[in-house]
Formats: structure tokens, C-alpha cells, sequence
């Protein structure tokens, strides 16, 4: 297992992420137990979560259920130093949490104590902002997506969030700060505040990424290069979808298409033709495809580590897999063709 460190922290992550939103819904607390000691064994050292999930579905009843999770299994492995814990405080899409109405700078403590709380320790290595609360274009919100002048108020909401992550800092509870699902503007934004201001910098930006998701290949990708702002990749392998156990009319039991029929917006009559363009490359290079698909996101210049979930120990141990993984240069390119062909297939 390879390590970097994140952006411009003393965070020294592994190249890969254990990703836990199915802890508590599709996976129950010893299958959770399970996968972070499995994972630890290959060398992960780097846990994701977030105190809204876990997901499919996202429930009243069980918000803070992932995080109480994994709060368990630190207090009985007694193995807290060697994971670097990253959770995120919900948006205004985080439901059930705060009655939807985001986060603020009196949010900040409220929420960074609840987390501390339910994962039965005293410090967030890396805390993470779930969703601008001003929205964005991610999550196939992109199609409908329209900007609005809003710049004083953003400006005014940021310096608030980061006067108060800047305290939880002090107060040694949150080591680092990043973002997830922001913009390209949005990002610029709080790096530039932060540097005026004399406050805390995010130090990664986590954002959906894949074979099947691109929309960080270009500006995004260049202000995380030039700005040390580490990219942290979610759904590298799509929801399950390079897989192939999906189909157009194909659905199996107990999978997230069966809790969500269109896998938020990435199941459409485009994307079989990618599914199979990927997997007939995988297959010529004698790949699983799901371990290329996490192992291509390694080769990208602004990504540090991908974020990766399982839902079987089959499935954790194919993604582990990507860690050995090396791509030749004719798969690169072999992929490279691919997108040219099907470049947003959702």
C-alpha cells in the first residue's frame, strides 16, 4: 500500500479510503467490524463517514448509525492511532439532520461535538463540509444546473464556517478541514478567504469521480494541482455499475439499484454501451474491471486517495486488489478512447 500526504496537512493517508455509508442500512455493525480489520490488514489507514449516514436509504431513525459504528469498533480494538478518521457535516440535503437547514459557523461546534460523541473519541482528523449550502451542479444536478449572483452572501457564509472550524481547531478537536461536492468557483473561494483571512485551508476537496464521471478533468483538476488541494474521489466505481451485475432490465436483490432504482441519476440508456466499453478492456487486459476502475482514479495527478465501499467481503477484496494494480500505458490509452466515445454517459 502506498501513502501520500494530504494536500498540504501532515495527514499520511493511504492511496485508498474505506468508505462506510452502508454501515447500519445494507450492512450490519460486525460486517462494518469486519471490513475496517480486513482493511487495515492491507494497509488502509484512512476511514470515511459522515454524520448523516448511513445511505440507501437515509432514514430518521438511523442518522448517526455509521458513526456510532465505527465509534464501536474503536472503543473495543483499542487501535484508535492507527486510523485517520474523516467525517463530514451534513448540508441542507442531509434530511433529518438539523431539519435540513445546512450548517453555519454556531452549527460547526454543535455538529463537531455530535460526531467526537458517536465515534467515542476526541479528534476529527479530517472534517468535511457534506454540500455547499448554496448548492452546486454535482450529482447530475449539472442538467438543470443555474448560477445566481450570490457573492456577498456567499463571501459573509464562508467567513463564518471557517471562523468556526478555525476555533474547533484551536480547541484540538478537528485536526483539518476539506470540502466536498463544490464547485470549481466555490473552492477558489474558500482558498482565497482562508489566505486573506489568516484561517484554516481545506486540504481536500471530495468530490464524485470515476471512469464514468469526469467532470473534474479540467478545472477542478487544475486548482487542486496548483493550489495543494487533494481530490478524494467518491463512487470511483460508479455505484456498482462497471460491475456488470446490472442491467437495463437487470436488478439483483439486496444491491443499491433495488433501494434506488436509477442509482441517483447514473442509470441511463447511455451508460450500458460505457459499461461494456470498460469491461471489454478489462477483459483484454485480464483486469477485474472494478479493480482498473479504482486503480485508473490512482493515476490522475490531483487525486490522492479514492473512496471505495463494499458491501461483501468478495467485493472489499477486489477493491483492495487496485492497491497492487499497475496500468500499462496501452490500457491508458485504451481508456482514454473509451471516454473520447462515450464522454457523459449521465
Amino acid at each position: 500500500m502506498e501513502y501520500v500526504t494530504l494536500g498540504r496537512s501532515d495527514l499520511k493517508v493511504s492511496r485508498l479510503c474505506l468508505g462506510s455509508m452502508t454501515w447500519g442500512s445494507r450492512n450490519s455493525e460486525n460486517e462494518g467490524h469486519a471490513q475496517i480489520d480486513r482493511s487495515l490488514e492491507a494497509g488502509i489507514n484512512f476511514i470515511d463517514t459522515a454524520e448523516m449516514y448511513p445511505t440507501y436509504p437515509v432514514k430518521k431513525e438511523t442518522v448517526g448509525d455509521t458513526e456510532r459504528i465505527l465509534g464501536a469498533w474503536l472503543a473495543k480494538s483499542g487501535r484508535r492511532g492507527e486510523v485517520i478518521l474523516a467525517t463530514k457535516v451534513a448540508g441542507k440535503n442531509g434530511g433529518f439532520l438539523r431539519e435540513g437547514r445546512g450548517y453555519d459557523g454556531a452549527v460547526i461546534p454543535e455538529a463537531v461535538d455530535g460526531s467526537l460523541r458517536r465515534l467515542q473519541t476526541d479528534v476529527i482528523y479530517l472534517y468535511q463540509l457534506h454540500w455547499p449550502n448554496r448548492g452546486s451542479y454535482h450529482m447530475r444536478s449539472n442538467w438543470r444546473y443555474s448560477p445566481k449572483a450570490q457573492r456577498a452572501a456567499t463571501e459573509a457564509h464562508m467567513l463564518d464556517v471557517l471562523r468556526a472550524v478555525d476555533k474547533v481547531i484551536e480547541a484540538g478537536k478537528v485536526r483539518w478541514f476539506g470540502l466536498s461536492n463544490e464547485t470549481t468557483w466555490g473552492a477558489a473561494m474558500w482558498l482565497r478567504l482562508a489566505e486573506a483571512h489568516g484561517l484554516p485551508h481545506p486540504v481536500t476537496i471530495q468530490n464524485e469521480y470515476s471512469l464514468t464521471c469526469r467532470m473534474a478533468d479540467t478545472d477542478m483538476a487544475e486548482l487542486c494541482v496548483n493550489e495543494g488541494l487533494d481530490m478524494l474521489p467518491f463512487s470511483p466505481l460508479a455505484m456498482g455499475l462497471l460491475s456488470g451485475k446490472y442491467g437495463p432490465d437487470t436488478t439483483p436483490p439486496n444491491t443499491r439499484r433495488e433501494a434506488e432504482a436509477t442509482l441517483n441519476g447514473r442509470v441511463t440508456p447511455r451508460v450500458w454501451g460505457v459499461v461494456e466499453a470498460y469491461r471489454a478492456i478489462a477483459d483484454a487486459h485480464g483486469m477485474d474491471v472494478n479493480a482498473m476502475a479504482l486503480a485508473w482514479t490512482l493515476t490522475r495527478p490531483f487525486v490522492a486517495s479514492s473512496i471505495f465501499g463494499a458491501s461483501t467481503p468478495e467485493q472489499l477484496q477486489v477493491a483492495l486488489s487496485a492497491a497492487d494494480l499497475s496500468l500499462s500505458q496501452e490500457v491508458l490509452d485504451a481508456i482514454d478512447a473509451a471516454h473520447k466515445a462515450h464522454p457523459m454517459p449521465y
